[in-house]
């Protein structure tokens, strides 16, 4: 197996773990999305401590690759819940799965597709 699937498998497994019902090609196409910020330590893995990480994540992520035009307590609000969702005391939050269920709550999966 590649490192990609390596990678996919992972989070394949910890997204069941989890049950956060998400398929098999959704989690393959957003992590093939993340390009190499999902082989290294420091980017793989989401801070929801990190106050300047979650606000790239609504700066980066949301307006700009999503193109949601809320306000920015909304979109905090959104990168809460899915902070919530992965489990405050799990250290490992993904960024693919982390980056996937963003897309949910703003019913934008479907550039995943």
């Amino acid at each position: 197996m590649s490192k990609l699937d390596d990678k996919i498998a992972l989070y394949i497994e910890e997204a069941k773990k989890l049950g956060l019902n998400l398929s098999d090609e959704y989690i393959a196409n957003i992590s093939k999305s993340l390009g190499p910020a999902i082989y290294r330590a420091d980017t793989e893995i989401v801070a929801c401590g990190d106050k300047s990480e979650l606000d790239r994540i609504r700066n980066n992520y949301l307006k700009k690759k999503l193109g949601l035009t809320e306000p920015n307590d909304v979109l905090d609000e959104m990168i809460q819940r899915v902070c919530v969702k992965l489990g405050t005391s799990n250290r490992k939050k993904y960024r693919a799965l982390f980056y996937g269920l963003l897309a949910i709550e703003a019913k934008k999966e479907s550039i995943y597709a």
